[in-house]
Parts: C-alpha cells; structure tokens; sequence
C-alpha cells in the first residue's frame, strides 16, 4: 500500500466518529481536488450542511442528498456509505458469505442438472424465504437461497410444459429475494446481474421490474428509477410501483408529482394491508424532501399490527429519522431501539440507520439513552 493510500486510510480512521458518509466525503473531495464551496455547488446543496457532514455537525438522511454528493464526487453512493461493510459478528459474517455463493451461482453458464427439489417442495421453500424477508430475517433468507436458486434453476430445466410457467414463477421470485438481500448488502451489481438471470425472455416480470426500482433509487437515480417505473407500468403494476416513484420524485425535489403518485398508490391499494404500506410510503416520502414534521406525523398515524418486522422497522427509521431532525433525540432513540427489535440486522445494514446512530451516539445526553445508543453503534460496528 502506498504513500497516498495510507494517508487516506489514516484520514477515515481520523474522521471516524464524524459518522459512515462524513467520514468518508472530506476525504474523497480533496482527492478530486474541490473546495466544500465547489462539492456543495456541484451537489446542489447548501454550504453549511456539506461543512456540517464533515465536521460532523451533520448527518445524511435522504437518498437524494446522497445521491447529489456521489454524483457530484464522481462516485458510486456506495462509496460515501462504505458498503458492503465488514462483518459484524457471526450473523453479519453468514450473510455476507452468502453474496460469494450466488456469485458463483450468476457465472455459471448452466444450471446444474443434478435432481433437484420436486415443485411443491419449492414452492415452500420459497414461500419460507418470502416469510423471512418479509420479517426483516437476513440469515434465514441468506442460508435459503444457495439451494433455492440451484432447486428453481433444475426445475425449470426439467418442468413439463404443464409446470414450466409455475417453475419459472417461482424461479423469478427466489431470484427476486436473492437481488434484494444483495441491494441491502451493498452488493449492487450483482443484485443487478441476478435479475437479470431470473427471466430470460424478452418481457421483464412485474416482480423483476419493482425490485429494479429499487435498486436504481438505492443507487441515487431517481430519473432512471421513475423511467423504469413508467414501462413497469404496462406489467399491471399494482400500488408498489407508484409508491415507489413518488419516492423518485422526492428525491429529484418534486413534491407536487410526488404527492400525486402517492394519491395514485392509495387508489391501487387493494386491501387494509396495502393501504397500511401506502401510509407508511407517505411517511417516507416526506422525509425525502424533507419535512420532519409530517414525516413524523405519517409515522405515527400508521397501524404498525399489520406490517411485518422489516417494514415495520423501516417504518420506525423513518420516524427516528424525522425526531432527530426535530431536535427530539430521546424520542429518536427509542424508535431507533424498536427498530432494532423488529429486524435487527436489516436496520444494521441500512446505510441511513448507520448515520442516525452515528450522531445519536454522539450526542444523547440521558444515560439510558445514550447506553441503548451506543450499544447499539457498538452492535452495527459504528463506533
């Protein structure tokens, strides 16, 4: 390792306690040779904030304020999160080692032909996976899915015309689960390449598209996201796809069109369940462009009951996120806390619940607070 790279290396070990995204944004603006004045016109976004995140006055809460900065520093968002992060303990270390797994999975050039799982056994097997995803579960959906990928590649390989289009369902749908756990890892190329195996055919399925979605605005591009959005739309897209381009449009700074998919989503949802998401999609959407307020106020008028343990951790950063920009770090730090109970490693991972619990940790004063906090840094491997 050379001069330089060890003086990078010492400059984020220096800034550390500055939190994942300001630790990492001083370094890389002097490596492209700006001033704060140049990243913070080239980002679009005040002075004070960008000297904020640096010094650590300041955190980032928004995808489109991250996006702006990566886009303005040449980088990729993952760059200034520092994603995929080390592991953190022996759950952390499973997960992680899973994204080699499918690695060698996405290179192969043919599925195995060995026996695989009879399709009622898939069927559910992933139908498990799901269940764990959908309750915020990293390790007992990272341990499935090795199999499941290899057991959906052989029995579209061997279904009868009869079977072929329920093998290929479920083929896209463990393909889907395995790009999402891989977005949140930080692993997004290869989230990108495993959708892209899931469904050979020319048409993209409606499941493949919505998790493109979100992988674009977990990349910062709110414009191809949208445009994605927009021929997803001839899949008959349900409320999802719209509730996810009003968080596009937040994120370019558009309310009013934001507000408008919203109310479009609200139209689409089909039950109590869905219209739950949709709420909890309002919440979010206002803390994109940035009112705390109502983002705090949508929080809480959400019926948590019916949402399972990854959103509703979502649910509670949202509304941790909008506390803390309130000046309520208490309040921050129990639905912070609840967050974690709800889906621990999920909240761990996201780069936003990093940057939260970097400042809190650094500025709770209640010492019950301040010790849930910190074990909680400790925990995510922030501190």
């Amino acid at each position: 390792m050379g001069y330089a790279s060890n003086l990078v290396m010492r400059e984020l070990d220096e800034t550390a306690a500055r939190g994942p995204v300001g630790a990492r944004l001083g370094v890389w603006r002097l490596r492209r040779g700006l001033t704060r004045e140049d990243l913070a016109s080239g980002a679009g976004l005040p002075l004070d904030y960008v000297a904020g995140l640096e010094t650590g006055g300041e955190w980032v809460d928004r995808r489109g304020r991250l996006g702006a900065l990566a886009a303005a520093l040449r980088l990729d968002v993952a760059d200034l999160t520092g994603q995929p992060y080390p592991p953190r303990g022996e759950e952390h270390a499973a997960v992680r080692a899973v994204a080699f797994h499918l690695r060698r999975r996405i290179a192969r050039p043919h599925p195995d032909t060995a026996a695989g799982l009879m399709l009622d056994e898939l069927g559910e097997r992933t139908r498990a996976a799901a269940q764990a995803d959908a309750a915020g579960d990293e390790v007992g959906l990272a341990l499935a899915l090795p199999k499941l990928i290899d057991g959906a590649d052989q029995a579209v390989a061997a279904a009868s015309p009869s079977c072929r289009e329920e093998a290929m369902r479920l083929r896209v749908r463990v393909h889907v689960l395995g790009a999402g756990l891989l977005r949140r890892l930080g692993y997004k190329e290869l989230a990108w390449m495993l959708l892209h195996r899931a469904s050979p055919g020319p048409r993209e399925p409606l499941p493949v598209l919505v998790e493109e979605v979100r992988l674009l605005i977990d990349l910062g591009l709110p414009e191809y996201a949208l445009a994605r959005a927009v021929r997803a739309e001839d899949a008959g897209a349900g409320w999802e796809l719209p509730a996810l381009a009003a968080v596009a449009q937040a994120m370019a700074g558009r309310r009013t069109e934001a507000d408008k998919f919203i109310a479009t989503a609200t139209e689409r949802a089909a039950d109590v369940r869905e219209s739950t998401l949709v709420n909890a999609a309002r919440a979010a959407v206002a803390a994109e462009y940035g009112d705390a307020a109502e983002a705090a106020s949508r929080a809480r008028a959400t019926d948590q009951s019916g949402l399972g343990g990854a959103q509703r951790s979502g649910l509670l950063l949202v509304a941790a996120a909008a506390e803390a920009r309130q000046g309520h770090t208490d309040g921050a730090v129990a639905r912070l806390v609840e967050a974690d109970a709800a889906a621990p490693l999920r909240l761990r991972l996201d780069p936003f619940a990093r940057e939260l619990v970097a400042v809190l940790a650094a500025r709770t004063t209640d010492t019950v607070q301040a010790t849930a906090v910190r074990n909680l840094a400790e925990q995510a491997g922030v501190r």
